[in-house]
């Protein structure tokens, strides 16, 4: 009877051991995946602020876009021709009076 004592003790006692080490490799991939899920969210957030960087960044490029087709349709309008001829070649209007500002350099 007492040698069945002994084993019976030894097996309990075995599995206390086999259930606290299971338990720490649990607890330890636990840990383990948990820190690595920190990094992911991390990670995660940062390319949330990229992507939202360069949606801002289309956005601008659209608007340029519009900017430079509305310039290009003015371009080859009667009017542009009169403002550069204005502008550039100094051309007026039969009639039409320009005043000049002096340099008082």
């Amino acid at each position: 009877m007492a040698e069945r004592r002994r084993v019976a003790y030894r097996k309990r006692r075995q599995n206390r051991l086999s259930i606290i080490l299971v338990t720490m490799v649990v607890i330890m991939i636990i840990v383990v995946v948990g820190i690595g899920s920190i990094g992911l969210l991390e990670k995660r957030n940062e390319q949330r602020e990229t992507i939202n960087n360069l949606n801002e960044q289309i956005a601008k490029e659209h608007e340029r876009t519009e900017e430079i087709e509305e310039y290009a349709r003015y371009t080859e309008t009667k009017q542009f021709i009169i403002d550069l001829a204005h502008d550039k070649l100094g051309l007026v209007y039969d009639g039409e009076t320009v005043f000049k500002e002096e340099d008082n350099d």
